[in-house]
């Protein structure tokens, strides 16, 4: 199948497309983005501001953790000990330093580190494969869509402005949890490396960056309109855990949005008109909530008894390692069964032969992902989490883009 490359809105629309006002609006939901798009960049380039000066750098004696925006379904865990240092005799106890913003320039690598920018690979190829998946999908007239090349940075743009608001959302509200939690008292803010105001501000630009990239497609305004609620959602995510034990579930929920928001930007009022236009990416979101839903509880293994202890809640701590593990298999089980779903539904878009070999691979994986954990061995915890994840995100997206584009 060949998508035509066309700068004009997909058929159907024509009386959009034909509007002179709609073209309006449109370049100028492109000014709006580009000078958000620039005031990130000045604020990315302002961030040579005093943070944290070498002594107190030396004090960080814990690594930073790793996670998902907020991955851990407990945010973070365990108090941090305190080192007590020796006094002379007659002298008074020294008070604790405390974690000041100090004198020393943040980085942008601070900034990539503080919504962890590396995993972007878990939830980007989602998005990128509903896109191939809705360019050759035929519309309801029997037409492929056209492609618009402004179309595919709109959702590059969402999904870069919509995770980084999430994450540093996240890490500001965990930020007491992660300071009393060795394994993430490094983080930037119980650290010192960000302030709280530099991060609030980060966090508000790129919520208005969001909002203001849905208006890329414009004149289809279904972005635009969903834009606060699934904002909403996605930040609700970082107070779940709490109040529920679901706070994975949650997670793997708004991840899932992703195929689905990308699916209607591109196709507009088609997939509203004809509801069976929408199956293929229902059950891509449906694989990808079960998949994060399950990888987020092996990952938040680490952190049960310390959710225990301050009353956070999640499967771990709720049910116990061995039983957090055994509901993160049927997960996963899930996850694969929505695949071969997507499998069926996804024969309109092109996926095939190489689609199937890709989810024997895939399950392959997850298999190996649920050996290297076990309820007294959580060592191997990251290499389950990261290396086998990212090879499954990956290996989908190129098998279902093979597919639908050979």
């Amino acid at each position: 199948m060949v998508t035509k490359f066309v700068g004009s809105q997909m058929p159907g629309d024509g009386a959009y497309s034909s509007s002179k006002m709609g073209m309006l609006v449109c370049r100028s939901a492109e000014l709006i983005v580009m000078r958000f798009c620039g005031l990130l960049c000045m604020f990315a380039k302002s961030l040579a501001s005093p943070l944290m000066s070498t002594d107190q750098a030396r004090d960080v004696s814990h690594p930073i953790g790793s996670g998902l925006p907020g991955s851990n379904a407990s945010g973070s865990s365990a108090s941090s000990s305190e080192s007590s240092g020796s006094m002379s005799s007659g002298s008074k106890p020294s008070p604790p330093r405390a974690s000041e913003p100090s004198r020393k320039f943040a980085r942008i690598g601070h900034w990539l580190g503080l919504i962890r920018f590396s995993h972007t690979i878990f939830a980007l190829p989602f998005a990128c494969l509903a896109c191939v998946m809705a360019f050759h999908t035929p519309l309801e007239s029997g037409e492929m869509p056209l492609l618009r090349w402004r179309d595919l940075v709109g959702v590059l743009l969402c999904m870069v402005f919509a995770r980084s608001a999430a994450m540093a959302f996240n890490r500001l509200v965990d930020r007491d949890i992660d300071g009393r939690n060795p394994r993430t008292v490094g983080r930037h803010l119980p650290a010192g490396v960000l302030t709280v105001r530099q991060v609030r501000v980060f966090t508000v630009i790129c919520c208005l960056g969001f909002v203001a990239s849905t208006a890329i497609f414009l004149p289809n305004p279904i972005p635009l309109i969903a834009s606060l609620p699934v904002l909403l959602f996605l930040l609700g995510y970082s107070l779940a855990k709490r109040f529920t034990s679901a706070a994975h579930l949650w997670l793997g929920v708004a991840l899932s949005l992703s195929p689905i928001g990308t699916w209607l930007a591109i196709r507009g009022g088609n997939a509203i008109a004809l509801p069976s236009d929408l199956y293929p990416p229902i059950m891509l979101a449906v694989a990808v909530a079960a998949w994060v839903t399950g990888f987020d509880i092996i990952y938040s293994c680490q952190d049960a008894k310390f959710d225990r202890d301050v009353g956070l809640n999640s499967v771990p701590a709720r049910f116990g390692i061995e039983g957090a593990l055994k509901i993160a298999a049927i997960s996963h089980v899930v996850m694969l069964i929505a695949l071969v779903g997507l499998l069926v539904v996804g024969q309109a878009c092109g996926l095939g032969w190489i689609f199937a070999v890709a989810l024997v691979g895939v399950a392959g994986l997850v298999i190996r992902q649920h050996r290297l954990v076990s309820p007294d061995d959580l060592d191997r915890v990251n290499q389950a989490f990261f290396d086998t994840n990212a090879i499954i995100s990956v290996t989908l997206l190129i098998a279902g883009s093979l597919d639908c584009w050979w």
